[in-house]
C-alpha cells in the first residue's frame, strides 16, 4: 500500500509540475499578446490622435459660423413667416372688396335689368297694341275689299268668306 501512496504522490506531483507548467506558458503568452495590444493601442493612439485635434479644431472655428447660420435662418423664417402673414391679410381685404364691389355691381345690373325689362314690356304694349289694331283695320279692309270684288264676280266669293272665317277664329 505504501507503493500505491508513492505512486499516488509521484502522479500528482506530475500532475502540479504540468499545470504549473501550462500556467506559465499561459502567463508568457498574456504578456506577449498584452504587449502587442500596447504597440497596436499607442500606434492606432498616434495615427487618431492627429485627427481627433484636427477635427477639434476644425469644430471650434466652424462653432460660431454655424450657430450665426442657425441664427440667421431663425430670423429669415421669422421674416418670411411677418411677411406671408401681411401677403394673407392683403389678399383677404382685397378679396373682401372684391366681393362687395361684386354684390354692387350685380345690385347695379339687377337694377337696370329690371329697369330694361320694364321699358321693353312699356315699348311692346304702346307700340304692338295700336299695330294690332291697325293690322286687324287693315284686315279688315281688306276683308270688305275681297267681299266687295266677291259680288261683282259672282257667287264664289261666300266660300273664300268661310275659309278665311274659319282660317281666323
Amino acid at each position: 500500500m505504501q507503493t500505491w501512496v508513492a505512486v499516488f504522490i509521484a502522479a500528482t506531483a506530475v500532475a502540479v509540475v504540468l499545470q504549473t507548467a501550462i500556467l506559465a506558458a499561459l502567463f508568457l503568452q498574456l504578456r506577449r499578446r498584452l504587449e502587442q495590444t500596447h504597440r497596436i493601442l499607442n500606434d492606432l493612439q498616434s495615427r487618431v490622435g492627429p485627427i481627433l485635434t484636427r477635427v477639434q479644431i476644425l469644430l471650434e472655428d466652424t462653432q460660431p459660423r454655424i450657430s450665426e447660420m442657425v441664427a440667421d435662418a431663425a430670423h429669415i423664417v421669422y421674416l418670411a413667416r411677418n411677411q406671408a402673414q401681411r401677403v394673407d391679410r392683403v389678399c383677404t381685404d382685397a378679396v373682401d372688396r372684391l366681393r362687395g364691389q361684386m354684390v354692387h355691381a350685380d345690385r347695379i345690373m339687377a337694377s337696370t335689368l329690371e329697369v330694361v325689362e320694364t321699358v321693353g314690356a312699356e315699348f311692346q304694349r304702346s307700340f304692338f297694341r295700336p299695330m294690332q289694331k291697325a293690322s286687324a283695320l287693315v284686315h279688315g279692309i281688306k276683308v270688305g275689299l275681297d267681299f266687295l270684288r266677291s259680288r261683282r264676280r259672282g257667287g264664289a266669293a261666300p266660300e273664300k268668306a268661310e275659309q278665311e272665317d274659319e282660317l281666323f277664329i
